[in-house]
């Protein structure tokens, strides 16, 4: 079934304020729980990744990446604000494996991977102190006894290792022993730093998370993205001068542009103009042009869907059509909805929710499926089951409540 482009006008008021729409968000909050819950924990420590029936791959001593456990320790933090039974068993079983698997006590910092006979991948990720600053920080929403005593471990170590203050950034990557791996600088990491800074600040009214916040948006976007044409650059050397030859891991760390990535950068602009009391005028304006660039580049008008990456002449790169890109494409068009509402953000919020539809979500089985070829059929030649509910979980969730902040943040608001 081929997404065309363009899709049928708007018409009536805006989905996000139709009762049966948002009646049908809340069915698909409750599915991807459904899905995800029952079979996700590991008695020896951490999360089972899913098999695309729901049940655990490699039972006997699976990996467990960093990035994934805090992801969800995020996501059941949330469920938790919800109201959801059990999920307040799933963050204390995270948190746990965090801080007694993940966590380094001879060197500090965090384990990019583990299995049951220890680390399997001992460099220290800015990527994966990301995710634990958002763990951290959603779990202290929650009330979590660990809370507060991880957030202050994982604020130190990126404040003493990670932060590079003359650039207002941080540095990517280091061995156990923090020795330097590489001079590279990208911006991934500092764009879901961006995310748990503010989920940091929300949590604690500490306002360097906000600063560092709004440095690290000046410099990906204000300064970068905004001389590209709201392209967003991913690859940067030392001194963050774009490195546009830069060819590293080609699906985690592509050569060129990723469309996605102006999607979520447009909704965290968003959010952070609303959290620092809309000073910086930029940013709406930015937010509206990411988002706009994304469909004219990154949309493949004949088949459907987000290209993931794109080379500097803006033509694929990697055709292949991600789950995430349409999720964060949902949440930037519902701010922007909120923001600066037009019948462009209002088309491509409900076409963006058409291609997941009829194409992402797995009505039979349960959850998204996370890959698909240029040509729409289901694919697995990156991802191994379903490995992920953070990104379809906040697109479900975004669109209900407040365009303001962290959904950590605005669903206790919106449910006092």
């Amino acid at each position: 079934m081929a997404d065309t482009f363009p899709v049928l006008p708007p018409t009536g008021s805006s989905w996000k304020a139709n009762r049966f729409h948002r009646q049908w968000l809340l069915e698909q909050v409750n599915d991807l729980f459904d899905f995800f819950q029952p079979g996700l924990i590991n008695p020896e420590g951490g999360f089972y990744n899913l098999a695309d029936s729901g049940k655990p791959l490699n039972r006997s001593n699976p990996l467990r990446q960093i990035h994934s456990t805090t992801r969800m320790v995020h996501c059941f933090a949330i469920g938790h604000l919800l109201g959801r039974p059990g999920c307040d068993t799933i963050v204390d079983h995270g948190m746990s494996d965090l801080w007694n698997g993940h966590r380094d006590a001879q060197h500090g910092g965090y384990l990019w991977s583990l299995d049951n006979d220890g680390p399997q991948d001992d460099t220290k990720q800015a990527y994966g102190h990301a995710f634990v600053l958002l763990a951290a920080s959603s779990a202290k929403v929650v009330g979590h006894p660990l809370a507060d005593t991880l957030l202050a471990d994982i604020s130190q170590v990126i404040d003493e290792r990670f932060w590079e203050e003359r650039h207002g950034a941080v540095r990517e990557e280091f061995a156990r022993d923090w020795s330097p791996l590489s001079a590279y600088r990208g911006q991934n990491s500092n764009m879901h730093l961006t995310e748990a800074l503010m989920a940091a600040y929300e949590a604690t009214g500490e306002r360097i998370y906000l600063d560092r916040a709004e440095r690290i948006a000046s410099l990906i976007i204000g300064r970068h993205a905004a001389s590209l044409g709201y392209r967003v650059a991913e690859h940067f050397n030392a001194d963050w001068s774009l490195d546009k030859e830069y060819r590293g891991s080609d699906m985690f760390r592509p050569y060129g542009t990723t469309p996605g990535h102006w999607l979520e950068w447009a909704r965290l602009l968003l959010q952070l103009w609303s959290l620092g009391g809309e000073r910086h005028a930029w940013m709406p304006d930015a937010a509206s042009e990411l988002f706009r660039q994304s469909i004219e580049l990154g949309w493949d008008r004949q088949r459907g869907g987000f290209f993931y990456a794109l080379d500097w002449n803006d033509q694929p790169r990697r055709p292949e059509k991600l789950w995430w890109p349409c999720a964060e494409a949902i949440g930037a068009a519902s701010f922007l909805i909120e923001h600066r509402p037009s019948d462009f953000h209002e088309q491509w919020y409900r076409q963006a929710w058409s291609f997941a539809q009829n194409h992402l979500i797995d009505h039979v089985h349960g959850g998204w499926r996370p890959e698909l070829t240029e040509d729409l059929a289901p694919a697995s030649t990156v991802f191994t089951g379903k490995p992920d509910l953070y990104h379809a979980l906040q697109a479900c969730l975004i669109p209900l409540f407040p365009a303001t902040g962290s959904l950590t943040r605005v669903i206790p608001q919106s449910l006092a």
